[in-house]
């Protein structure tokens, strides 16, 4: 699940988000995909989960690896669309999933790792959800299915730091081999953020709330509004941060980095290399 290391499959990735890009035409411009919001995107066909509506949010057409958000009809069945090459990574948004013999609703998360086979999902109501199929990583460790309800995880402070009080942070998947992470960050209303600078790449799905969010580039803010439904993909080295960020009424992120991740905190927005 190395996305950042090899600048061939970012230029690839990054060609097509910006593709995906314009179907908001009324977002902010960044050199990257930001302030989107998922449902201007259109519809595309998953061979893996026949039957389903999906919107795809990031993906390399070469390798198949893709990041979506799909819509299970009622009385929905297949499997997770696991491969031996690829691992798969589901989180509920609305509605209930059966997954092999346990029951997920909103909040549910699974990671389904390369060479499974996948596991036997189904839905009677109909369900929404966070749908991710990555290339394997050598580096994981975790070679076995994780389910979880995130209800179970408890809320941990993201930061001692004055600079970014309000913030916490529930773990679904953290790999110590391939430093993969997937997490869910809450922002209490109007807390306060720093600008920081991430080594590798991050995405985010806005799950519920509004936030007000502001990217750096070439030393200037860009900020810009999303409400539940929206999405960013930052590439490595990527500012963000600041004054500006906020949520007014409360927000919760669904986010995933594909590797180890370090984090800097900067004085301001500055101008970085972001290739």
């Amino acid at each position: 699940m190395n996305i950042s290391c090899n600048a061939l499959l970012r230029a690839l990735c990054l060609a097509l988000l910006s593709n995906l890009a314009g179907c908001a035409a009324s977002a902010p411009q960044t050199p990257y995909p930001a302030f989107l919001q998922v449902e201007e995107l259109p519809d595309i066909f998953i061979a893996e989960l026949p039957g389903v509506r999906a919107k795809q949010l990031a993906g390399d057409p070469r390798t198949r690896r893709s990041s979506n958000r799909i819509l299970l009809p009622a009385d929905w069945q297949f499997t997770t669309g696991a491969s031996p090459g690829k691992s798969v990574e589901i989180f509920v948004l609305e509605g209930e999933i059966v997954l092999g013999d346990l029951t997920l609703g909103p909040g549910g998360y699974a990671y389904i790792p390369p060479g499974s086979t996948g596991l036997r999902m189904k839905t009677s109501r109909g369900a929404s959800l966070l749908y991710f199929l990555d290339d394997a990583d050598p580096d994981a460790v975790i070679q076995t299915p994780l389910i979880l309800s995130s209800d179970l995880v408890s809320w941990t402070p993201l930061s001692e730091s004055p600079n970014d009080i309000g913030l916490s942070a529930k773990e679904l998947r953290a790999d110590p081999g391939s430093g993969a992470r997937t997490w869910l960050m809450k922002i209490d209303p109007f807390a306060s953020q720093s600008w920081q600078q991430s080594s590798t790449t991050r995405e985010g799905y806005l799950v519920a709330g509004t936030y007000r969010g502001s990217e750096c580039v070439n030393g200037e803010a860009v900020t810009g509004e999303y409400v539940a439904g929206g999405y960013f993909y930052r590439i490595p080295r990527a500012v963000y941060g600041g004054l500006d960020a906020a949520s007014g009424d409360g927000a919760i992120w669904f986010l995933r980095a594909p590797e180890k991740e370090s984090l800097q905190t900067l004085s301001g927005c500055t101008p970085v290399q972001t290739e």
